[in-house]
């Protein structure tokens, strides 16, 4: 099993955003010694809960701490900008970690309306609809498999690099596992967004992969949300701790950060309220850490998988990481298969 993270930076009641940083660069180094496969970081904006806007700079930092472990975005996106500036981007950071990059792209505004409309770059901003085209001129900049004749045939993605980053589409829907299937690219199934249907669209883009110039076969990872304890009250608790952050947000009453056990144990919640985190209880998978690895594996193959990337969002950081700890240690994580080609298509 390949076992992977998603750190979305999250900001604690109490902690600044610095803190939350610090506290993904310190995961990140623990998590390159404790076998994971990736390391990813989302793109969110606005946000008082969530402090990473610009995933690249913080990826360049982890890949000055970090040796064997893959670092990548979860994605970066591409609708807000231009597929040249991503590509260049992510060519640096080849640059700087060669062959461990992963290039996670998202067609979600990762924000607000406002804060999408403010990200664009003026009048001229290509519509949602162009984001398959934008997924293909970022893949020819990479490859450098623009024709001679098209006007940006002469343009080169730099710092020039003998690999690129591997890149993944991240879908939680039909829209973007279709892109995938019709581009022949890697998809990145958001299980932790949308879980109704997920095994269904992952088949459904297996069976209908187009062999690409860049992959032969079809490659799929899932993103889960999951939090372990030595107990599985506490892993409850810890639980608790994004259920009620959705919630509040949901509710428009979005602390600023991640609430403590302690404080919402002290909340007043009504039976809607009550009954939200109970659904959003069963979308996660919590336990102690030989529940939630038989759990992981029992998800892992309904979508036919061995790559999975787990979320996990607590108040305390020091509890976040001792869940991954526990993760790490109840998979006897060796770090093997994290070198990948992204030229291969394997």
């Amino acid at each position: 099993m390949k076992l992977s993270i998603l750190d979305q930076s999250p900001i604690s009641v109490g902690k600044t955003a610095h803190e939350a940083v610090q506290a993904t660069l310190d995961l990140a180094e623990k998590a390159d010694k404790w076998g994971y496969t990736r390391y990813w970081l989302a793109e969110h904006h606005s946000s008082d809960t969530l402090a990473d806007a610009s995933p690249e700079i913080l990826l360049a930092a982890i890949s000055a701490r970090t040796d064997n472990i893959r670092i990548g975005s979860g994605g970066v996106m591409l609708s807000h900008y231009s597929a040249l500036k991503v590509a260049e981007i992510f060519q640096m950071l080849e640059a700087l970690a060669p062959g461990r990059v992963d290039m996670g792209l998202g067609r979600a505004p990762g924000s607000d309306q406002m804060a999408s409309f403010a990200l664009q770059s003026g009048p001229n901003s290509d519509p949602i609809e162009k984001y398959p085209q934008k997924v293909f001129d970022l893949m020819r900049y990479l490859s450098e498999t623009f024709p001679s004749d098209h006007p940006f045939g002469k343009l080169r993605a730099m710092p020039a690099a003998p690999n690129w980053a591997a890149p993944w589409l991240l879908s939680s829907s039909m829209g973007s596992a279709g892109i995938a299937a019709r581009l022949g690219l890697p998809l990145s199934f958001a299980h932790f967004i949308a879980q109704d249907n997920g095994p269904e669209y992952v088949k459904w883009y297996r069976d209908n992969f187009e062999p690409s110039e860049w992959f032969e076969k079809p490659r799929v990872n899932i993103g889960i949300s999951a939090i372990t304890a030595e107990t599985t009250e506490r892993a409850h608790d810890l639980g608790t701790c994004r259920h009620v952050m959705r919630l509040l947000r949901n509710k428009g009453q979005e602390m600023k950060g991640v609430a403590s056990v302690e404080d919402i144990k002290a909340m007043d919640f009504n039976g809607s309220d009550l009954e939200f985190i109970e659904q959003q209880r069963a979308k996660s998978i919590e336990g102690d850490p030989d529940t939630v690895k038989r759990k992981i594996e029992s998800l892992a193959e309904q979508y036919e998988t061995d790559d999975v990337i787990v979320l996990t969002i607590t108040h305390d950081y020091a509890e976040r990481q001792r869940s991954y700890e526990l993760l790490s240690q109840a998979f006897n994580l060796t770090g093997e298969g994290r070198v990948e080609s992204a030229k291969t298509g394997s």
